[in-house]
């Protein structure tokens, strides 16, 4: 049987690429801390071309993309 190559990253989501990579809890440690610029480097490290939309959107409105926030008990 032949191996498979695994699809690019061009083909992914941007969180099925962070999986693929290994990056996802690095990102949710990243957005959580709100470090602006360690998510813009794993965005870079996963072929996001310009991640700022990606990261200003999850600062804006972390609630809306899965992290709670650090206020709530």
């Amino acid at each position: 049987m032949a191996e498979q190559t695994p699809p690019g990253l061009a083909a992914m989501t941007v969180n099925e690429r962070l999986r693929f990579v290994g990056l996802m809890d690095q990102w949710d440690a990243a957005a959580r801390a709100h470090d602006r610029d360690a998510m813009f480097k794993i965005l870079k490290q996963v072929e996001i071309i310009d991640p700022a939309p990606i990261v200003d959107a999850v600062l804006t409105d972390p609630e809306k993309f899965g992290f709670q926030s650090s206020s709530r008990t």
